[in-house]
């Protein structure tokens, strides 16, 4: 199996989080904040990642900032050299009147391009901000590129939701084994 296991602890949170690529989407997490635990569960159910999370804190800013760098940390290192891994995965998801899209590439190249067009200032009990930034943060810790963008929609529950399941899809298709591929996926013969 492969496998990734991240401890951080800092004077603003304590987290404890590991990841099961070839998992079944089982998911453990209980921040505090329901509208990001339900995004981080949603996240596993959909792209097949076991994820357990043991975190507290003192802010929310800081939770989910933290999650991210540790989320990205674990899922780097069970994915090793990305030997045989797929590398690229991309979805569309509807969720009622909202359409998302987004991709993935796993290459050791960070950078994100998030549009999720949220209207209000907060989501339940998660700010806009601190959604966005728990994206772009995952993508710098993880070493990978990533776009998540919704194209429409009326309810901002129903838009972050369908971006974070395309999200989850796309990953479910990168971290995917290919079983043709017996190399590290790309032609520079590192990731």
């Amino acid at each position: 199996m492969r496998l990734g296991e991240i401890s951080r602890s800092t004077k603003e949170t304590q987290i404890v989080l590991t990841v099961n690529l070839d998992g079944v989407g089982d998911s453990k997490m209980s921040s505090g904040l329901s509208f990001f635990d339900h995004l981080v569960n949603s996240f596993a159910t959909h792209s097949l990642i076991d994820i357990d999370v043991n975190v507290t804190g003192d802010l929310k800013h800081h939770l989910m900032e933290d999650v991210a760098l540790c989320l990205g940390e674990a899922l780097r290192k069970a994915l090793g050299d990305g030997s045989g891994v797929n590398r690229f995965g991309y979805a569309i998801v509807p969720m009622d009147c909202s359409l998302a899209i987004a991709s993935v590439d796993l290459v050791k190249r960070p950078y994100s391009k998030i549009n999720l067009k949220i209207e209000g200032r907060a989501i339940e009990d998660t700010a806009r901000e601190d959604i966005i930034h728990f994206l772009e943060t995952l993508s710098a810790s993880m070493q990978a590129n990533i776009h998540v963008w919704v194209l429409y929609g009326k309810n901002d529950h129903h838009k972050v939701e369908a971006a974070i399941k395309a999200f989850a899809l796309s990953m479910r298709q990168a971290v995917a084994v290919d079983p043709r591929r017996k190399r590290i996926p790309s032609a520079k013969g590192v990731m």
